[in-house]
């Protein structure tokens, strides 16, 4: 109720709102899915993702400054910023309003924002626990739309991000998750967004997809972006309507995806050429490797299939 009358206050009085997310594919998918509602009744809306290497993951100090700077005076946070009590203080002496939509766990302390929406707060009465950060922001949207007396149904359309959110983040497909995946699933095989479908066009999925598709061949190119490049790319794919200029985007994603894999390659190779030079490597409890010259945004990875090859 809290966000939704901060919501409706920011509306009647014409402020900027600025959607806020991660970098991956869940808060890509939520920001599009709050952006794209808003614009569909509000114009003075923006969004912004931070960028992985100059300012880290969750609500950056950088991010909060350019909201200040840019006259926003709400900030919806998405699939983020449950233990950033720092950056909400921030905001707040800068004249910044912030609703969290986070789906990780709390802290012993929740930032001190008008609404805190996250089904695993203790506090929370919530009866299902393990939605996704795009999830958090559909039924966030959802409440909006009761508040104004909306069809629900008009939302429906938003589905096909949430499937991609629950198939990609790896949350369980259980309870309130598979009835949002099934019909998301629906939804990207009958009428999916312009974006979604240019994406599906260029992995070369010529079969039904379904949640498997999702997370091998759908999610990674969306998450390439935030690894190699800017994963604003990846909301303006999602909310892109031209279909040729979406086809573009989705082309974009394929060439970071090819980076990727690329980088992936060489640094496993490289790694594991590292432990056979060492033997007394092979005999730790643990891997650890290191490489200045190493990506960042493939490492996650890479520590994946050391794990997978030497079983620590």
């Amino acid at each position: 109720d809290a966000a939704v009358l901060r919501i409706e206050k920011a509306v009647k009085n014409q402020e900027r709102i600025l959607v806020y997310g991660d970098y991956d594919v869940d808060g890509t998918t939520a920001v599009a899915l709050m952006y794209g509602f808003l614009r569909g009744f509000y114009p003075h809306v923006d969004f912004y993702i931070p960028d992985r290497y100059k300012e880290g993951y969750g609500i950056s100090e950088r991010g909060v400054r350019y909201a200040a700077e840019s006259g926003f005076s709400l900030i919806i946070a998405l699939d983020c910023g449950i233990k950033s009590m720092d950056k909400v203080e921030l905001a707040s002496a800068l004249g910044v309003d912030f609703i969290i939509c986070d789906h990780h766990t709390p802290g012993d302390e929740l930032p001190k924002a008008v609404a805190v929406l996250d089904p695993k707060r203790l506090d929370c009465n919530y009866p299902y626990k393990e939605l996704s950060g795009c999830g958090v922001g559909f039924k966030l949207i959802q409440a909006y739309a009761k508040s104004q007396q909306l069809e629900e149904s008009s939302l429906y359309s938003y589905l096909d991000l949430v499937v991609v959110s629950i198939a990609a983040d790896i949350v369980p497909i259980t309870g309130e998750n598979r009835i949002l995946a099934y019909h998301g699933i629906k939804q990207v095989n009958a009428n999916p967004s312009t974006g979604i479908k240019a994406l599906i066009e260029l992995s070369g999925s010529g079969k039904e997809i379904t949640i498997g598709s999702l997370s091998f061949m759908i999610g990674p190119r969306i998450n390439a972006a935030g690894r190699m490049d800017d994963a604003k790319k990846a909301v303006s794919l999602f909310i892109e309507k031209d279909p040729e200029q979406a086809k573009l985007l989705a082309a974009l994603l394929q060439t970071d995806n090819n980076s990727r894999r690329e980088a992936d390659a060489q640094i496993t190779e490289e790694a594991i050429q590292m432990l056979l030079a060492y033997p007394s490597l092979q005999s730790k409890k643990s891997t650890v490797v290191f490489d200045a010259g190493w990506h960042k945004g493939v490492i996650g990875i890479v520590a994946s299939r050391l794990l997978e090859k030497y079983y620590r």
